[in-house]
């Protein structure tokens, strides 16, 4: 039997290997073909237009592919493994292994191990291989970027992306490739000395080296400014005008696909691995200290005004810069100088001098201003450098604990929702993803613009989700129900008050009918106590007796059950008006709002911060009104019941 068991579980681990796999591949594949269009989306007007080669495309492609598998890794995770554990419950087979003994767990066990594996791959994938793929990635980017548009003049619109240069081409022909009435605005050395070609016809070509473009134009003329030849100030600035029946034109034109130097994307935060980036921080954090050190040194001991001359009489020394010197000043006792005020001194001055002084002063205010304001954009800069190589250390980590969450969310929920196929699986994908990047992307910004530490920014959207998954985990391995809308339902009406109201069918087949005399007494106990919670609700609590003591609902759960009680009882009444009587009984409901602070110290709390507990005081008052009327209903009820079933006793006498 051990070595049964043995088999039939190995057996089981590739079954489960087998049916994950495809489905891992499969997904993986898809969602990184729908991050990597919409790369090409957002970076679609940097790529068209360069004549850009295939073999720079997929070069740029193949490594925005690699780049995007940290976005499509826990995605295909959390798909698979709904899709996985969803057909095996839709067709009963994860009942099967169940009901031979088989946990969960065990069930989960391989894919586990293999989640497992591809979190520990893509921990290295992101230190290792990451970095590399981004260097080349942003390189080829940015190349794109600096590569001059393809040549395509458009007719009747003036063309202008060469640089210096604005064509105008009134007409095509494209089977000869002839231009007609040609203009070239040439200001590559500046308006003064601006250039204007005109030409009935012309020809456009590349120069073999794709590094100029070749005019070959007839019948015009040329106006060209010669303000660089005069040697002064002149108001009238000499041109020259040619007129030719041909003419050759050359216009630098770089047409080459040139690839930028990748040291310098390497040496940025995303081309580093781990070591690199903790020496790069520890060199930024030290660089930071130290700047920060040298800026606090030089504001303390800056002096404005009075201070430096406080400071020079103390010491015993002239505050008169000038005066240092002097060997007969340099020692001078201030102590027993009579102190003057800075008005007494400033009334003596000229209003001139005050004036001036004035504007010094303001001078030097404002020079102060914009040199702390320079050195406090630099740290700002420092430390914001300081954190995204901090966001990125932290990124190598966050991929592999995505992995092992997604599956631990999607695997216990395909088991719970048991829908195979691509349908509800995708929808709750899609769903849980988007959470999950929303929160992720919001963390990221946090930490990125120091709102937040960056180590809550990055970790936000794991401290998050690691409760859900363990939640819907639990909740499979005990074979609960996630999705009961019912129970959600009633809930939410209980947190927030909503009426309920009773409904009692009669009894056509009674087995054991309710006697009279029994009624009565049940009727009467209940409409006693009713009548004492009654006058324990006479008078409402006031704000602070309702913080820490709540209404005083005392007693409400006896007398709901006593209610709950007497109704069960009376249905078995004979007497059809008297179990339609019943329908009129209220249910009570125990509201956590009639003593919201258990504890002591959260009513204080609740107390102090007046919003808060002045609101839940008012909505305590009026669920004890809404108490008092149940109450009032309740007695009322019972007497109009009571006397009922005393009626038909006094009938059938």
């Amino acid at each position: 039997m051990p070595f049964l068991s043995m088999v039939l579980v190995k057996r089981l681990h590739i079954f489960m290997l087998k049916t994950f796999l495809p489905l891992f591949a499969m997904t993986f594949f898809i969602v990184l073909f729908i991050v990597l269009m919409q790369f090409l989306w957002k970076y679609i007007d940097d790529l068209v237009g360069k004549g850009l080669s295939f073999n720079v495309l997929y070069e740029l492609f193949f490594y925005a592919a690699v780049s995007m598998v940290p976005m499509a890794l826990p995605l295909a995770i959390l798909l698979a493994s709904l899709m996985t554990f969803g057909n095996l419950g839709e067709k009963f087979e994860l009942t099967a292994m169940k009901a031979s003994g088989i946990s969960l767990i065990r069930v989960m066990a391989p894919l586990i191990v293999t989640v497992g594996m591809i979190s520990v791959g893509a921990f290295f994938f992101q230190n290792d291989i990451l970095p590399k793929a981004q260097v080349k990635m942003w390189t080829l980017l940015f190349s794109m970027r600096q590569k001059s548009p393809e040549l395509e003049i458009p007719e009747g619109v003036f063309y202008d992306q060469i640089p210096g240069y604005n064509l105008f081409v009134s007409e095509k022909n494209r089977d000869t490739g002839k231009l007609y009435e040609v203009v070239i605005y040439d200001v590559s050395r500046g308006g003064d000395n601006a250039s204007v070609i005109t030409a009935d016809s012309a020809v456009m070509a590349m120069t073999k080296d794709m590094k100029y473009l070749y005019l070959k134009l007839w019948k015009g003329e040329q106006f060209e400014n010669l303000r660089d030849q005069t040697t002064g100030n002149f108001a009238n600035v000499p041109f020259r005008r040619e007129t030719f029946k041909d003419k050759e034109v050359l216009i630098p034109f770089d047409a080459n696909f040139n690839r930028l130097d990748e040291e310098g994307m390497r040496r940025q935060y995303v081309g580093k691995n781990i070591d690199e980036l903790h020496q790069t921080m520890d060199s930024l954090t030290t660089r930071i200290d130290s700047i920060g050190r040298i800026y606090s040194k030089d504001i303390t001991y800056t002096s404005f005004g009075s201070a430096g001359i406080t400071d020079y009489t103390r010491s015993g020394i002239h505050p008169t810069s000038d005066l240092k010197d002097d060997k007969s000043l340099q020692r001078v006792d201030w102590s027993d100088a009579p102190s003057v005020s800075l008005d007494t001194i400033m009334a003596m001055l000229s209003p001139g001098q005050r004036v001036e002084i004035y504007n010094n002063a303001l001078s030097l205010s404002q020079r102060r201003q914009t040199e702390l304001s320079f050195r406090s954009e630099n740290m700002a800069d420092e430390k914001k450098l300081l954190r995204r190589h901090e966001i990125e250390l932290i990124k190598k980590f966050t991929l592999s604990v995505a992995c092992l969450i997604f599956f631990f969310i999607g695997a216990p929920l395909g088991a719970i929702i048991r829908k195979g196929g691509i349908g509800t699986p995708l929808v709750i994908s899609v769903l849980l993803f988007l959470f999950y990047y929303i929160i992720d992307n919001t963390g990221y910004k946090m930490a990125r613009d120091g709102h937040i530490t960056v180590w809550v920014g990055m970790w936000l959207s794991t401290f998050i989700l690691a409760p859900l998954g363990l939640y819907v985990t639990w909740k499979a391995m005990n074979d609960s129900s996630v999705f009961d809308k019912d129970r959600y339902v009633a809930i939410i009406k209980r947190l927030c008050g909503t009426r309920q109201h009773r409904k009692v069918e009669y009894k056509e087949v009674i087995i054991d009918e309710a006697s009279a005399p029994e009624a009565l007494r049940r009727l009467g106990e209940l409409r006693e106590e009713s009548d004492r919670m009654l006058r324990r609700l006479r008078r409402l609590p006031g704000y602070a007796a309702y913080c820490m003591r709540g209404i005083g609902a005392r007693g409400l759960i006896s007398l709901s059950e006593h209610l709950e009680e007497t109704v069960s009882y009376l249905t078995d009444y004979p007497d059809p008006l008297v179990v339609n009587r019943l329908t009129d009984y209220p249910i009570l409901r125990r509201l956590w709002i009639y003593h919201p602070f258990r504890n002591v110290w959260l009513g204080r709390a609740a107390m102090i911060l007046f919003p808060i507990g002045l609101t839940l005081w008012r909505f305590g008052l009026k669920a004890a009104r809404t108490l008092k009327g149940d109450c009032v209903n309740i007695s009322t009820r019972s007497a109009g019941i009571e006397e009922l079933i005393k009626e038909n006793g006094r009938s059938h006498e």
